[in-house]
């Protein structure tokens, strides 16, 4: 079940494989995310002495969150992946020259979850063919459609 979609993520990048990952947080943030105040858009992933971290992604306290408690929406978390996939996600990044994007945040089993790409970037013409693509497959439904 999808909590937030980051759809910029695939106009901008080729999607090569995704990997499900545990992400580190505080009671607040379990709280907001639940109740639908997230927002990965503008954040990306970033790999830190053997660890993957998520950065920008934004949480937005809710009113009734503790008074204790100092909440900072932008703060960094860890996700949490199998140490073999963190190795291959090294390698990847490091030397084929790919990059690590959050594409989803989603319950699996009560938990949240969010699902990282490992991408490469598609220049401005792929980008407009990929739209291109999408806008004759919308005229052709419209075309069938308008036939039967």
């Amino acid at each position: 079940m999808s909590i937030i979609d980051n759809r910029k993520a695939f106009h901008d990048y080729f999607i090569e494989d995704k990997y499900e990952a545990g992400l580190v947080l505080q009671g607040w943030e379990v709280k907001a995310i639940r109740a639908g105040r997230a927002n990965i858009k503008e954040s990306y992933v970033v790999i830190r002495a053997a660890e993957i971290f998520i950065v920008g992604m934004h949480i937005t306290p809710l009113e009734s969150a503790s008074t204790h408690i100092t909440t900072d929406p932008t703060r960094t978390r860890k996700l949490l992946l199998h140490a073999e996939e963190i190795a291959k996600l090294i390698g990847k990044v490091e030397r084929a020259g790919y990059a690590l994007v959050p594409l989803d945040l989603h319950y699996t089993k009560g938990r949240i979850k969010i699902s990282v790409g490992l991408a490469k970037g598609k220049k401005q013409f792929d980008k407009r063919e990929t739209e291109k693509e999408r806008d004759w497959e919308r005229e052709k439904a419209r075309l069938i459609r308008a036939k039967g």
